[in-house]
């Protein structure tokens, strides 16, 4: 298998459930190429904490770790119809309105409908075959200008790419599961991580 998914293939995932969207609005936002996904109701906004910095490693020598990247971060909800602004140089974590439950032979990747990325806006995310929850955005603001969002609005659209093998989303652990809301990054979690630490902390007798 090779190129993109179909509006027809989608539909026929849809229709037999091996994808399921919940709620589809419309039925005009399954294209010809992609499907269109709404902004949520829920973001996490990046504010300025009383720490210096986010720590994305273990060298800390008080050995604490990484500080609580919560504390960078302040919720805020929405309703539909109502906005938000996102302002320039800023980036937003927020989620789509739909659940989603992946196929497992295929993934999905996501891009800024061609009228917002035309207002500066940027996402980046690719969702792994298995995957089940809302969809995890990080909105970026390149703009000189606010920008004002309307929460409901279909702001993002999705790629889906079959994959030759399928997978078992569940199979392996994950930092991400099921999630409905904006989480932070768990990068610190990653094993690579703590074996770096180790290298440093020995290299550097701490």
């Amino acid at each position: 298998m090779s190129g993109f998914a179909s509006g027809k293939t989608i539909k026929e995932l849809l229709n037999t459930q091996k994808l399921i969207i919940r709620p589809l609005l419309e039925k005009s936002q399954i294209s010809h190429i992609g499907i269109d996904f709404r902004l949520g109701c829920n973001f996490l906004v990046s504010v300025h904490g009383r720490e210096a910095f986010i720590d994305t490693s273990l060298n800390n020598a008080t050995g604490a770790g990484q500080r609580d990247v919560k504390r960078f971060f302040q919720e805020s909800r929405r309703q539909l119809g109502e906005t938000f602004i996102l302002y320039p140089n800023q980036t937003v974590l927020a989620s789509s309105l739909e659940y989603v439950k992946m196929p497992k032979d295929h993934l999905l990747t996501l891009y800024m409908r061609s009228s917002y990325s035309r207002l500066g806006l940027t996402v980046s995310t690719i969702v792994q075959p298995g995957y089940c929850g809302c969809l995890s955005i990080e909105l970026t603001n390149n703009n000189n200008n606010p920008i004002n969002l309307v929460v409901g609005a279909r702001v993002f659209q999705g790629v889906l790419l079959p994959s030759d093998d399928e997978t078992n989303y569940f199979s392996n652990p994950r930092k991400y599961v099921c999630s409905v809301r904006p989480e932070p990054s768990a990068a610190i979690s990653d094993g690579d991580i703590k074996t770096l630490s180790d290298l440093w902390k020995s290299k550097n007798k701490r």
